[in-house]
């Protein structure tokens, strides 16, 4: 009976390429990982990984692979000396010709490294760095896809609420990718409520790099939210044909934003507002009852100064010295709408300053009126008065700091 020949395997200096190549291939598409990337840092990770078992080999370590073959082999190069003082950047002369017969002194020689030379420590190196490899892949897909939606409007799925201080976490989606987003206290709106579950429209402010992954800070008090909103309701500012110019926003009770159109047949203000009020009060909705007061914007910086402090009738608007670079008017109404012009707590006259830029003084028709030259020079004072009121409360803080403990302890000792 004739005996089974078994060929005995021969051992190769390649790895097995073709299953290589294979699991790259699948880990780039499960991933959706850019083709390449995973290549790179598994090639990073082999020399890693052959760095640490064999000291001193340096840069002289590379890799080459052939996809066209199915081939990743690793080579050493070594110089060719009389003396070997460093065996793993060096080979002797008589050793290099055993390979190469025309090999001389000077000459560098490749030298391919078995794959079996790769101890266990060495594997369990390259799988971690291949594994964070991955991870930082995923992380910077999610980066590039959310940094494009900076100043942007997202929509969110509420999935924890700390019971603490109400802190709520989102989970935001943008194309294939996902990530979890932060809304604390301080980016909520006052009187807002929230329940798992829920979906919640929050204005994107910035996308951070931090060694946990992307960071995506949000909000729902920022007025670029309520610009966003009007993008979304109304075709004319989703299409530039109206521009809103300006907002100025206190979340949860009232903004007040301006709106212009280059064409003169376009009516901004009605645009925005809607028929029947329908598109600003579909954003009112949005925000929960906040009060929206939207009016035209002007060149002119008396005419906008008075349209932005509607509801109430404006008598004059006065332009004031400028200040240093805070600017200031002052504005005369009639006596019963004295208090409509500031409002509550003084809240329409504080908008419309930060709608315009301008320090806005109010005074009642009936009030006698201080010459321009006067106003300008109490409000110099004013200014001066604040700058040096927060000099001498810095240096109060600066003295009510704290000696180091080894001052302190000499100034004991010295007692």
């Amino acid at each position: 009976m004739a005996k089974r020949v078994t060929k005995k395997a021969v051992n190769t200096n390649e790895m097995d390429g073709k299953e290589f190549f294979e699991a790259i291939h699948q880990i780039e598409q499960e991933k959706g990982i850019k083709p390449g990337y995973m290549m790179e840092k598994v090639t990073q990770a082999l020399l890693s990984a052959y760095r640490r078992d064999h000291e001193g080999v340096g840069d002289n370590l590379f890799i080459e692979a052939d996809e066209s073959t199915y081939t990743v082999r690793l080579f050493l190069k070594k110089d060719i000396v009389e003396e070997v003082d460093n065996p793993a950047t060096e080979i002797s002369l008589d050793e290099a010709r055993r390979s190469l017969p025309q090999a001389e002194l000077g000459d560098t020689v490749r030298m391919e490294v078995k794959a079996r030379s790769f101890g266990r420590i060495a594997a369990q190196t390259a799988r971690q760095v291949i594994i964070q490899g991955i991870r930082e892949a995923e992380q910077g897909m999610i980066y590039d896809e959310f940094s494009t939606k900076e100043h942007e409007l997202l929509t969110g799925t509420i999935t924890r609420i700390d019971p603490r201080n109400g802190a709520v976490s989102l989970r935001l989606h943008s194309g294939s990718e996902f990530t979890d987003a932060y809304l604390g206290a301080s980016e909520q709106v006052k009187g807002e409520r929230y329940a798992e579950g829920q979906r919640l429209k929050v204005y994107v402010v910035e996308v951070r790099k931090a060694t946990k992954g992307p960071q995506v800070l949000i909000s729902r008090t920022h007025p670029g939210l309520v610009k966003r909103l009007f993008e979304l309701e109304v075709p004319e500012v989703y299409d530039g044909t109206v521009e809103i110019r300006s907002v100025a926003r206190e979340a949860g009770s009232r903004t007040k934003m301006a709106v212009w159109a280059d064409q003169p047949n376009v009516d901004a203000t009605g645009a925005c507002i809607g028929p029947r009020g329908q598109r600003v009060n579909t954003i009112v909705e949005e925000l929960k009852g906040e009060k929206i007061d939207i009016i035209p914007w002007s060149e002119d910086p008396l005419e906008y100064i008075a349209a932005a402090l509607s509801p109430a009738d404006v008598i004059s608007v006065e332009e004031l010295p400028p200040v240093g670079d805070a600017k200031s008017c002052r504005v005369v109404v009639p006596d019963d709408q004295l208090s409509l012009a500031i409002g509550k707590e003084g809240q329409n006259a504080r908008l419309a300053a930060k709608l315009t830029g301008y320090k806005i003084d109010i005074k009642p028709a009936s009030a006698p009126l201080e010459s321009l030259e006067e106003l300008a020079a109490t409000l110099e004072a004013e200014a001066s008065e604040a700058e040096a009121a927060a000099l001498e409360a810095g240096a109060s803080e600066a003295e009510e700091e704290p000696l180091p403990e080894e001052e302190s302890a000499g100034e004991t000792a010295e007692e």
